[in-house]
């Protein structure tokens, strides 16, 4: 069940591992991989934070761990400040092994001095902006802010396919609760980004949404999954992964979900394992299938964008979940996070005074 070009055998439980290993912060080679297994099955488990089975399909790695290598598996679903926040004050005493947060929370758990590192033995297929250089986080997979269009509400001659067509409907557009919610910021860094804006500039962002309050298109709705099956959103702003799960749920031919063209965020969450992981090797070993080819075809059967994706050889079925890669063209991760950060603190207010206020 690990990438193809590293057959495994499965092991029996009982063989000792060194130290470097369980210390491990360098790339796995395929005999680490083998002592690994074998360590990481002489602890038996991995208990894991923010990484519930209904979330990415994370159900079927956990099934495919215990299937392969015998792991049992417990998760304590939390957002990804609890999940730092827990590896913080646990300290020596930790509960969890392992954590799934977001990309803006891989360095802050860095810097709080909560995780180890390790490489799985596909790092080289990580891109260089969606991981750490030491491994202490790397991105599983990715989130990127779409359109999510009703097509019945829509006519097919006015559906937009990037931030400059939003400005020339006559549909509403929802964001949800910008200053609250992170799909909703990004929704707006991704519209400032379309409007020559940036991390530390969102005023384009807030002007073209200022624009569409003024025309009376900005709707107040959450883009849900309630709302948009009881027709109440025409556009929404959600993640690629949201909105094609929606989709499929409600009714796959009632609506479209588009990359915009000219600019989108593309941002993800990362495994981080905890520095004093009662089962730090199970934790390993559960990074290492995470980013293998089955386990990143997992998360692409819960929508999730996998991060080796243009390295994956994808089933019909599955790849028919997905977006094709070249609606990501002008897609682009968060690249100062600092920036982000601050204007972020700022965002609620931000949105009352510069949007909210020309609503009609």
């Amino acid at each position: 069940m690990l990438p193809r070009r590293l057959p495994l055998p499965r092991l029996a439980l009982g063989c000792a591992l060194g130290a470097t290993l369980m210390a491990g912060s360098v790339q796995a080679e395929p005999s680490d991989l083998t002592a690994l297994i074998e360590a990481a099955q002489q602890e038996g488990r991995v208990d894991s934070v923010g990484m519930p089975d209904s979330w990415a399909n994370w159900k079927d790695t956990w099934q495919d761990l215990k299937t392969e290598y015998g792991l049992e598996h417990m998760d304590t679903d939390m957002s990804s400040a609890q999940e730092v926040a827990k590896f913080k004050a646990e300290g020596e005493n930790a509960t969890a092994d392992i954590g799934d947060v977001g990309f803006a929370f891989g360095p802050i758990a860095v810097e709080q001095g909560v995780t180890q590192p390790y490489k799985p033995s596909t790092w080289e297929e990580i891109p260089d902006w969606a991981k750490d250089e030491d491994g202490h986080w790397m991105l599983g997979y990715t989130g990127t802010i779409s359109f999510m269009i009703n097509k019945e509400l829509v006519p097919e001659d006015q559906r937009p396919g990037s931030f400059a067509d939003l400005r020339e409907g006559d549909y509403r557009v929802s964001t949800g609760a910008v200053g609250q919610a992170s799909q909703a910021n990004n929704a707006l860094l991704a519209a400032a980004y379309a409007n020559g804006g940036s991390e530390a500039d969102l005023s384009p962002g807030y002007e073209m949404f200022a624009e569409l309050a003024r025309q009376g298109r900005l709707s107040l709705a959450e883009p849900s999954i309630a709302n948009l099956e009881k027709g109440e959103i025409e556009v929404g702003l959600l993640w690629d992964f949201n909105a094609l799960n929606y989709r499929d749920q409600i009714d796959r031919d009632a609506f479209e979900v588009v990359i915009p063209s000219d600019a989108s965020v593309t941002s993800g969450y990362a495994t981080i394992i905890n520095r004093h992981a009662a089962h730090p090797n199970a934790a390993k070993l559960a990074r290492e299938f995470i980013l293998s080819d089955q386990g990143q075809l997992n998360l692409a059967e819960g929508y999730a964008r996998p991060i080796r994706a243009e390295h994956l050889e994808m089933p019909d079925e599955i790849a028919d979940k997905l977006l094709p890669n070249e609606q990501y063209a002008n897609a682009r991760p968060i690249q100062d996070f600092a920036a982000w950060e601050q204007s972020a603190r700022e965002l609620p207010r931000q949105w009352q005074s510069q949007v909210l206020i020309h609503q009609q």
